[in-house]
């Protein structure tokens, strides 16, 4: 009578220590955003010191993640969970605490590597917990946590700055890592994947080519797209890539085998991953930007009717989990991409320098909605769609997708910000955002059109009594 009870009950602690690190990691990709002018005031720097604040957390977290999702399959997921909680929860204190510009942009690269490492692991520790038939609601319910910290971040981190300062965008991680680190020790199970030796090529490939690329995506609209740096960063970047999908396809035991993606659901719902986030990433950036600069809310007042969009996860997530259970993942991911493309047009349709809110409304609550159905199933689908043994591997690599979308979106769509636009006057504002969003709108829509490649089939879980490793991967 009591192995019910304490099962559920290790499935909602499960749920609850993975939907938080989850939180926090996601949500300092945005938090800083709001909070620049304040860091400058207090701290000094200059445009390119600021810039780096935002920068050297989104790299350091997409260069590290495949290789913090090895070593909890080598070392133990629950045990290297909590190294990540712990890096990341130091940081963030070294972070609000920090008496220069440099030591902050130090602590925030430190603050990306605890965040790669503990990162991929919530997925595989949730999906070990939780049974297979309850995984679609999991997963939303954690897909709904994660979409909000995102879309939420300038929200949290202007209403902090406003009203407080901007060091507690730093020191509201502080007790929740605390908090989690007892907790992961007592209430998750210890899992390992194959156990074999640390890919050290491919991790160094890898993280390589995605700091290449990804910085030379962050410095193009800084530096300019044809300079040296630029050239040599996304040149280099994609030459080292290349060589990592040779050794994923020739090497032996590689970290990410290239084999994956012959899994019409594996390579789907990354390829749809990377575009979602791209225009996602992009267009909050702008938005947030365009209430602020234009129509002249403060940053809490903009984050107040951005809630429309950014609060619909915790809604309709959880409800598109359970539905993805009963009639699989990719007619939800198809039309959550579908909406969130939907919504972003628009926004390029309807926006002006005196747009009244009643107007955005409607793009607001479909671009919500939207993003809470892709949210829902697209995490159930990347673990269902390999062996549980390389669950952390898979996770990882989705989530360095997404990493590398967020950069790229904010790069391409601030660039064309730049090229059409400025910040002299509310129309010229606006005359660089429309373009800009299209450009976002066509990069979900062909999110949409991946996903349709995902199979027409409800994943169904390997039996716990057999070997994993023996099974075909579409079985699992």
């Amino acid at each position: 009578m009591n192995q019910p009870a304490a099962r559920r009950g290790s499935t909602a602690w499960a749920l609850v220590i993975t939907s938080v690190a989850g939180f926090m990691a996601a949500l300092d990709n945005l938090v800083v955003t709001t909070a620049l002018p304040s860091i400058r005031e207090d701290l000094g720097g200059a445009l390119h010191d600021l810039e780096w604040t935002v920068s050297a957390y989104t790299l350091t977290f997409a260069v590290l993640l495949m290789f913090g999702a090895a070593l909890g399959d080598r070392f133990g997921r629950r045990r290297l969970f909590g190294v990540g909680v712990a890096v990341f929860t130091a940081a963030s204190a070294a972070a609000a605490l920090a008496p220069g510009i440099d030591a902050l942009i130090a602590a925030r690269a430190v603050q990306g590597v605890g965040a790669a490492i503990m990162m991929p692991l919530t997925l595989t520790l949730l999906t070990a917990a939780v049974p297979a038939a309850k995984r679609g609601m999991a997963f939303g319910i954690w897909g709904a946590v994660n979409g909000l910290a995102v879309a939420a971040g300038p929200l949290i981190g202007g209403t902090l700055t406003e009203h407080i300062s901007w060091q507690w965008i730093f020191w509201l991680n502080v007790p929740l890592g605390l908090a989690l680190l007892p907790l992961a020790r007592l209430r998750l199970a210890e899992s390992y994947g194959t156990g074999a030796r640390l890919d050290a090529v491919g991790t160094l490939l890898a993280s390589g080519g995605l700091f290449g690329i990804v910085y030379g995506l962050i410095r193009g609209p800084i530096d300019g797209w044809t300079s040296l740096t630029v050239l040599l960063g996304l040149i280099g970047g994609a030459a080292l890539l290349g060589g990592f999908v040779h050794h994923g396809i020739r090497g032996k035991a590689p970290m990410l085998p290239m084999r994956l993606f012959r899994d019409r659901a594996f390579s789907g719902i990354n390829a749809a991953s990377l575009l979602m986030f791209l225009g996602m990433f992009g267009s909050i950036f702008l938005l947030s930007q365009y209430m602020q600069g234009v129509l002249g809310y403060s940053p809490t007042e903009a984050g107040l009717r951005m809630l429309p969009w950014t609060g619909m996860p915790m809604i309709v997530a959880p409800l598109a989990g359970a539905l993805s259970d009963r009639i699989g993942g990719r007619p939800v991911v198809a039309a959550g991409l579908a909406l969130q493309a939907i919504g972003l047009a628009w926004f390029a349709l309807v926006l002006s320098p005196d747009a009244s809110y009643a107007v955005q409304l409607p793009a607001l609550v479909v671009s919500g909605v939207g993003m809470a159905l892709y949210f829902a199933p697209a995490a159930n689908i990347v673990m269902s769609s390999v062996r549980p043994s390389e669950q952390g591997i898979a996770s990882g690599a989705n989530n360095a997708l997404r990493e590398v979308g967020g950069a790229l979106g904010v790069a391409v769509m601030a660039s064309i910000f730049a090229a059409q636009g400025g910040y002299e006057s509310g129309q010229s504002f606006v005359d660089g955002l429309v373009p800009a969003l299209w450009v976002g709108s066509g990069a979900v829509a062909l999110g949409a059109v991946a996903s349709l490649v995902i199979p027409r089939r409800r994943a169904v879980p390997a039996p716990p009594a057999k070997d994993p490793e023996k099974l075909p991967v579409a079985a699992v």
